[in-house]
């Protein structure tokens, strides 16, 4: 069955986009008080959990918990990646793109089994 390969999946870019704004969406407001952002964050981060959470336990019907992680990372590079271009308009460089890289070869690994 589809479902429980694709609901983690479709489950995490929601919490990662959460836990993205979460963690740097208050970059953008350095003159808030840190006892501010850091309530505010952590609000956003419980909603996050609440997806996170049946994320990973629907997943580990047909995922090992290293694949979910490694689902999770690539997730979150790429939601960062879109993040700090669109929303803190920082710049993505060749340094960033072949780090990323690497990490995606790391993932690749990761699903391609046993040797």
């Amino acid at each position: 069955m589809l479902l429980p390969k694709v609901v983690p999946i479709l489950l995490l870019i929601c919490s990662n986009v959460f836990m993205t704004l979460a963690w740097y969406g208050h970059l953008k407001y350095p003159h808030s008080t840190l006892s501010k952002v850091i309530i505010i964050s952590w609000l956003i981060a419980l909603f996050e959990y609440c997806l996170a959470v049946p994320a990973n336990r629907i997943g580990h019907q047909v995922y090992s918990a290293a694949e979910l992680k490694t689902i999770q990372e690539v997730i979150t590079l790429v939601v960062f990646v879109f993040f700090s271009i669109l929303y803190l308009k920082e710049s993505f460089t060749l340094n960033h793109a072949l780090g990323f890289s690497f990490i995606f070869i790391g993932a690749f690994f990761i699903f391609k089994g046993p040797f």
